[in-house]
């Protein structure tokens, strides 16, 4: 097997092996920017990318750093780390959560969850390579309960598609086999509609006649754009452009609402990331009109409350905001820009990546205006390796050195450090800095 295609093998132990043996060669003939990423979602969640793999796609799209983000899971956390290491790529490490926003000034009202108000998403950025069993343990209950609302809307869905004729999945066989969820990965809506997406492949084959059915069948809309691209048979994205239609006009037809059980408490939630000394971030998402990404319908989200919203979060505990600049707009982006420096929040970018279609590139990043996302990023960086090594020196720690200095010294001061880390050794980070 070519060394490329060991990146996917299924064992973790052969991927990393070859991410060695590809090492700094990997950087060859690259075109390498100050562009990073703190958001890329792996097939420990959703994604075609194995941690490797995923490290290696950064690499050849010229990225200096990228960060693991998957939800509910931190499986692919130690293999994004040893695969930096092999490829002289600086990484962060993180999970995506969803909590319940009860006690808090905007319980019952919709954030940044298009499905669910009162429920939101959150990061858990930094988090430090000692701490990760902590996290694993933490996860294993939202990951039991997901999985059981998993079953029950794989069941919804299955009554749906039965009623018109489609093929119905069976989860083990066809929803779980497309996860991680053995190797502690946890399972979403996207595993179940990827699931679908490949049997009504299978069942009606790519191109015309599935669009046919789709549209006539299932009774789904499917935009111009959309159908031009399940038209064609050879499309190399075809299943997740399928489940991109599935995403926007299915899920309201079987989606079940989470429980505490899988999404707990905010207050819980961020106390644990602050003890850990991992940086709990709230996932800005903004109002959306025409979605720069295209990828989101029109829809109101926490604007109109966001002067509102942002004390609230430092109330809770929360020490950073984290947004992806390309899904809004630069209106919007001042505002929360200037939000966070009068509340004292740090600001931590990224571009989600969970499909093949899109680019781990995020050229906004190198506009002048933007510039302190990547001085942010190398602070992150900075707090992970060092909190790793000693927890007092993570960034937000009571007892950090620099605990009483203004935030934005403190990050200019721990950009300078991540910038001169050895990403091949970052648990030789300076802990005297």
């Amino acid at each position: 097997m070519d060394v490329k295609e060991r990146l996917d093998d299924t064992d973790a132990a052969a991927r990393l092996a070859a991410a060695r043996e590809l090492g700094e060669a990997v950087w060859r003939d690259v075109a390498v920017t100050d562009e990073v990423n703190n958001h890329v979602h792996t097939f420990y969640s959703f994604s075609p990318y194995s941690p490797c793999r995923a490290a290696v796609k950064a690499a050849q799209a010229g990225l200096r750093a990228v960060g693991i983000m998957d939800h509910d899971s931190v499986a692919g956390c130690a293999e994004m780390w040893e695969a930096g290491k092999a490829l002289a790529l600086a990484t962060t490490s993180g999970c995506e959560i969803r909590v319940n926003m009860t006690g808090t000034r905007v319980a019952g009202r919709k954030t940044n969850n298009p499905d669910e108000p009162s429920v939101s998403y959150i990061a858990l950025h930094g988090i430090p390579a000692p701490r990760r069993a902590e996290v694993k343990r933490f996860l294993a209950p939202i990951q039991a309960a997901r999985l059981r609302r998993d079953r029950a809307e794989t069941d919804r869905l299955n009554a749906w598609l039965a009623a018109r004729g489609a093929a119905t999945l069976d989860f083990d066989r066809d929803v779980w086999t497309v996860s991680r969820a053995a190797e502690g990965g946890s399972v979403t809506e996207r595993h179940i509609l990827y699931a679908l997406a490949r049997r009504l492949i299978a069942q009606w084959g790519a191109g015309a006649a599935l669009l046919d059915d789709v549209r006539d069948r299932l009774g789904l809309a499917v935009s111009p754009a959309q159908a031009k691209l399940l038209a064609d048979p050879q499309n190399p994205h075809y299943a997740y452009d399928l489940l991109g239609v599935f995403k926007s006009a299915l899920v309201p037809e079987f989606f079940i609402p989470s429980g505490t059980d899988e999404c707990g408490s905010v207050f819980e939630a961020v106390r644990f990331a602050n003890d850990i000394g991992a940086i709990p971030a709230y996932a800005y998402l903004g109002d959306v009109g025409e979605s720069p990404t295209g990828d989101k319908k029109a829809e109101k989200f926490e604007d109109d409350f966001l002067d509102e919203l942002v004390p609230e979060l430092v109330r809770i505990g929360f020490r950073a905001i984290t947004y992806m600049p390309p899904r809004n707009t630069v209106a919007q982006l001042r505002r929360v820009r200037a939000l966070c420096a009068a509340h004292g929040l740090m600001e931590i970018s990224g571009v989600d990546i969970n499909s093949s279609r899109q680019s781990f590139r995020c050229p906004i990043l190198l506009e002048p205006e933007f510039r302190h996302l990547v001085d942010a990023t190398w602070a992150l960086i900075a707090h992970e390796k060092l909190a790793s090594i000693r927890p007092e020196r993570a960034l937000f720690h009571p007892r950090n050195p620099r605990a009483g200095r203004p935030l934005a010294e403190r990050l200019a001061a721990y950009a300078e450090i991540g910038r001169r880390l050895d990403p091949r050794r970052p648990e030789a980070a300076p802990v005297e800095d």
